[in-house]
């Protein structure tokens, strides 16, 4: 081999190691910045800020962009902090695009450098006690501002309407004064609310399409959809206006008139307008939208005393508590086999999958020794991370990272929440089965000889934004109580499951195996709401196969691609592998990868 003369290699290393050091000054300038923001900002709760941890991934309520070479977004939600924050501290995070520093007490200016950071989008400062004027100069990207609930003056600054991004403005319950200026990119605000401040003149035309709740509060505040200038701004009738000589003036017929008719409507307006202001403080006392939702689901069964005593898993970067997680913005997204999930939004971009279990036969000790084990099992791109857990006599919880893209069983079925089914080709089928398949071995191998997942299923592998697969609720099988997993027929689970109801590895192989064969056939081995074809796939493929029908077996969607049939033979081949009977015979999941990728070089 011919070797690269020296010059010409120098040349090609030359500009990567003048990036290099551009690179690491730029997160240490990073490191910097927090650091003097968290020395001279107090908090109650401890943040783990310090050079000897790599600020990437282990700092609390910081994330980074996908080179790790930036601080991007910050989240730092009722962590207790208090007091000012001093310029050129945030304000030096040249790369941040979110803030969040929501449900604090941090008071006095809001530095002019954080509004104004190039690269910023979203900031979220809602609940704290900021005073003094709104700075005037925005970063051109912003698209969410929230400063709610604070305690700013001063006029909206006018500068607001070269926001050309801006979707989400939220002023409500300030002090601020003036007219609103005209924004003129008004169409793509989705959300506004400026209620309950001192603000005065006219509506803009442009915002006239938001609700009366935008606006009410500002009682000098006139037209569409509030009251009409025209009745606000006219000077009241001179029903006692006194003449020269102390003797009342007469009232003429219009003016009586007037006052007959309008009398009434002020008084509807004082009443109307009283009724607001007693809803509003019911719902600032009460601000999140989550209490009706979760709170009564398992808020109950939250102690008082242990309302912040989550169990956190090594390598969550997460920063909340038990506290956070009852009062965010929560939907229901289904009922499963050991309990029922939602997905809380426990900040404005940030969201988990919170699980409450049922039928646990495990006492409090055994529970945490347990997930002890599970959070020792090292982190893997195609393992749903487990990030919290709390146990309490009446409740136990399980918080998860939230993956948007859905489950498996929702794709090839169209069950998850009324959305139908999804066209999955061969290639990401395939690509689903090795992802899952790899996170099932990464399991066996860090957890040891005994340790399985038990509950390995379409609805447990969770979709990536690239639809890769990733399996969920692994290792709490021990936990549950057998008799709560109610199926009708067979499932995924191995014949020795059914018979001796303690699982195995070679088990989980088998329902894994059930798994694929649901990839390859399109059908359900698990009733689907509104079906009643309930299918024991293993049984099913086998008869049609011993009859020579293969390509019977196939779903319909996959015959329309072409020159897969070979692919689609061997996958079946594998799958048949795992639902063998006798459970020595089956494969080892690191096999089963071995020969899902020897079809991927096919």
């Amino acid at each position: 081999m011919k070797l690269q003369p020296l010059p010409s290699t120098i040349s090609i290393f030359l500009p990567l190691l003048a990036i290099l050091p551009h690179i690491i000054a730029n997160l240490d300038s990073d490191k910097q910045a927090l650091l003097q923001f968290a020395a001279s900002v107090p908090h109650l709760k401890k943040l783990n800020w310090n050079f000897a941890l790599p600020i990437c991934n282990s700092w609390i309520g910081i994330t980074c962009n996908k080179d790790g070479t930036r601080v991007n977004s910050i989240h730092l939600p009722g962590v207790g902090l208090f007091g000012h924050i001093p310029s050129n501290s945030i304000g030096k995070l040249d790369a941040l695009k979110v803030l969040s520093l929501r449900s604090n007490n941090l008071n006095g200016n809001l530095p002019s450098d954080i509004l104004s950071i190039r690269s910023l989008h979203s900031i979220y400062l809602q609940h704290n006690n900021f005073s003094g004027d709104i700075p005037t100069s925005f970063s051109p990207r912003l698209g969410v501002v929230d400063l709610s609930f604070n305690s700013f003056t001063g006029n909206i600054p006018p500068t607001i309407k070269n926001l050309t991004r801006l979707s989400v403005l939220n002023l409500q319950f300030n002090s601020l004064s003036g007219a609103i200026p005209t924004l003129d990119h008004a169409s793509r605000l989705s959300l506004l609310n400026l209620s309950y401040n001192m603000l005065n003149g006219s509506v803009p035309y442009s915002l006239k399409k938001f609700p009366l709740s935008s606006f009410i509060g500002n009682t000098n505040l006139c037209g569409t959809p509030l009251n009409n200038c025209f009745l606000s701004s006219a000077s009241p009738p001179p029903i006692f206006e006194k003449h020269k000589g102390a003797n009342f003036k007469k009232l003429s017929t219009e003016t009586i008139i007037a006052f007959a008719i309008g009398g009434p409507f002020v008084i509807f307006l004082l009443v109307l307008l009283i009724s607001l202001c007693n809803l509003n403080k019911k719902v600032s006392n009460n601000t999140s939208t989550v209490e009706d939702k979760v709170v009564n689901d398992f808020g109950s069964g939250v102690q008082d005393s242990e309302k912040n005593k989550l169990m956190f898993f090594k390598g969550c970067s997460y920063n909340f508590d038990l506290e956070d997680l009852l009062r965010a913005s929560a939907d229901f997204l289904g009922k499963g086999s050991y309990g029922s999930a939602y997905k809380v939004s426990l900040d404005e971009v940030t969201m988990v999958v919170v699980k409450r279990l049922r039928e646990v036969r495990v006492v409090k000790k055994e529970f945490e020794q347990h997930m002890d084990i599970v959070g020792m099992v090292r982190r893997h791109p195609n393992i749903v991370p487990l990030l919290a857990c709390y146990y309490s006599k009446d409740e136990k919880i399980l918080v998860y990272e939230y993956k948007p893209a859905g489950n498996l069983s929702a794709a090839l079925h169209g069950t998850y929440r009324g959305i139908g089914r999804t066209s999955l080709d061969w290639d990401t089928r395939l690509k689903i089965s090795l992802g899952a398949a790899k996170g099932i071995a990464h399991m066996h191998s860090e957890g040891g000889l005994k340790f399985t997942h038990g509950n390995i299923k379409s609805s447990n592998i969770l979709l990536t934004q690239d639809l890769d697969g990733c399996i969920s609720d692994f290792g709490l099988s021990p936990l549950m109580n057998y008799t709560s997993i109610k199926y009708k027929g067979a499932g995924y689970r191995a014949p020795e499951v059914i018979e001796t109801r303690k699982g195995t590895q070679k088990s989980d192989v088998y329902s894994f195996g059930v798994l694929l064969l649901e990839l390859i056939t399109g059908k359900s081995p698990l009733p689907l709401p509104g079906r009643d074809d309930i299918v024991d796939l293993p049984r099913w493929v086998r008869a049609v196969v011993k009859e020579e029908w293969t390509a019977e077996v196939f779903d319909a969607e996959l015959i329309k691609y072409h020159n897969i049939e070979e692919d689609m033979v061997h996958m079946l081949q594998v799958a048949l592998s795992c639902v063998t009977k006798v459970p020595d015979m089956r494969p080892s999941m690191d096999e089963v990868i071995r020969m899902i990728e020897g079809i991927n070089q096919l």
